[in-house]
């Protein structure tokens, strides 16, 4: 039986990762950017704008007719202007050009507001404080109300991305002062694809229209992440500093559980972020840099 026909909206990070695999394994794929660069690809990289209806007409003509649309297009770090353009106006366009083509979404964990240390699953409340995640929450439904799948990423964190490791490595790493440290989500960027490729794969159809964490299967805190990767570094434990709870990404204190994904059968690669500084031997190396290895 021939393989599904998909196409990937956004060929960066997780992207360019999920259609390596699913290439790989023979899923007829075609990655769609808003800009192309001169990086090869055994598969077709086309140039589109998500925002853009005009261009999604023009993108229907050129490519087959996918069996799966995985939306995973960046904002590019912009602010609620570029979450509307990209995730609102971006599902409408998919929608109304690949009708009846079901979607698969990346949203974020950052929906969910928690700052209580909770455990938060899927029928958790959303109640972000930052406009942008209102918005993902707005496109979820859009996907959902569809027969799509809406994904909760949490941190993600792979080869040449790791914020906290990063930190730590190059002495800019501080712990958050106060009695309670609060929770890191993490998800590697290679189990993020592995989480869309194993819904693809499935059979059964009971996992369209819903939503699922993808997180890893532990959780740290903040304090327990660094004082793992001091130990392990062979490194002083990072000094605290207060909270900054003014920051990009919302501050938040929550566990984020993977329950429902793993009840559909997925299984993480690298179960804990402390695990796959061992166990993935592209990640050290490369936020070190090549000068900086032992």
């Amino acid at each position: 039986m021939a393989k599904p026909t998909i196409l990937i909206i956004g060929h960066g990070y997780v992207g360019s990762e999920l259609a390596r695999q699913l290439d790989e394994e023979g899923y007829l794929v075609t990655a769609v950017n808003r800009t192309l660069d001169d990086t090869p690809a055994p598969f077709p990289l086309v140039e589109a704008d998500v925002s853009s209806l005009d261009s999604l007409d023009s993108l229907q003509s050129a490519v087959d007719w996918p069996d799966w649309i995985i939306h995973c297009a960046s904002s590019g770090r912009g602010g609620a202007d570029a979450y509307r353009s990209v995730f609102l106006d971006g599902i409408k366009n998919i929608q109304d050009v690949f009708t009846e083509t079901p979607i698969i979404l990346t949203s974020s964990s950052s929906v969910y507001g928690q700052v209580d240390g909770s455990v938060v699953d899927e029928n958790s409340e959303t109640s972000p404080d930052r406009e942008t995640s209102q918005i993902l929450c707005e496109a979820e439904s859009l996907v959902t109300r569809q027969n799509g799948i809406a994904l909760r990423l949490a941190g993600i964190y792979g080869p040449e991305r790791s914020v906290h490791l990063k930190k730590m490595l190059n002495g800019t790493a501080t712990i958050e002062s106060g009695e309670v440290s609060r929770y890191l989500n993490q998800i590697h960027r290679d189990d993020a694809a592995g989480a869309i490729r194993h819904l693809i794969g499935r059979e059964e159809t009971d996992h369209c229209g819903r939503i699922f964490n993808v997180s890893d299967d532990e959780p740290i805190t903040m304090r327990d992440c660094y004082e793992k990767m001091a130990d392990i570094f062979e490194l002083p434990v990072p000094p605290e500093s207060e909270p900054d709870k003014n920051r990009k990404r919302a501050w938040t204190n929550k566990i984020v559980s993977n329950e429902a994904l793993k009840a559909t059968g997925w299984i993480p690669n690298y179960p804990s972020f402390i695990d796959a500084l061992s166990g993935d031997p592209r990640l050290v190396p490369s936020i070190r840099g090549p000068l900086e290895q032992d």
